[in-house]
C-alpha cells in the first residue's frame, strides 16, 4: 500500500466543504479527484509476507449498503449510513454521529493479485484480504563469497 503524507490543510478544506454542503452554499470548483462523501470510516492497513489486510469500521451500515471495487489499481470502498427517521414524539438533544455517503480509496501496489481480493463483513467491520503475487514474496538468496 502506498502511504501518503498527512496534509492538515487538506483536512481543513474537507471540513469547510462539509460545512458548506450542510448550509447549502455552492461548492468551489471541482478540485477534488474523488468525492470524499459526508464522512469517512477509519481503517487499519497491515501487511504480511503473503498479503495486505484492510479493516474498516463502518458501524450501523448494512452489508447491502457497502460496495468494494477495484479499477486500474485503485481499491474503493463506498457506502452509506442512513439516518433514522424522525419520530413525532422524539426530541433529540444531541446528534454527533455522521450520516450519509462515504468513500475511501487506496492505491494498490503492483505486487498484488486483484482477482483474488476477498471481503468479509461482520458486526460493523469490513475485512479485506489482498493477496500478494508469487513474484512479490520475499525469497532468500544465498550469496557465495569467494
Amino acid at each position: 500500500m502506498q502511504l501518503t503524507k498527512w496534509d492538515p490543510f487538506r483536512e481543513m478544506e474537507d471540513m469547510f466543504d462539509r460545512y458548506s454542503r450542510a448550509l447549502s452554499f455552492p461548492r468551489r470548483g471541482s478540485q477534488e479527484v474523488m468525492a470524499t462523501g459526508d464522512w469517512a470510516p477509519r481503517v487499519d492497513i497491515a501487511e504480511t509476507d503473503r498479503e495486505f489486510t484492510i479493516k474498516a469500521e463502518i458501524p450501523d451500515v448494512r452489508k447491502e449498503d457497502v460496495k468494494v471495487t477495484v479499477d486500474n489499481g485503485i481499491l474503493t470502498i463506498k457506502g452509506e449510513r442512513k439516518q433514522e427517521k424522525e419520530e413525532k414524539n422524539k426530541k433529540y438533544h444531541r446528534v454527533e454521529r455522521w450520516y450519509g455517503s462515504f468513500t475511501r480509496s487506496f492505491t494498490l501496489p503492483d505486487n498484488v493479485d486483484e482477482s483474488k481480493i476477498t471481503a468479509a463483513f461482520k458486526d460493523g467491520m469490513l475485512n479485506l484480504t489482498i493477496p500478494k503475487t508469487e513474484a512479490s514474496k520475499p525469497k532468500a538468496i544465498e550469496v557465495q563469497v569467494k
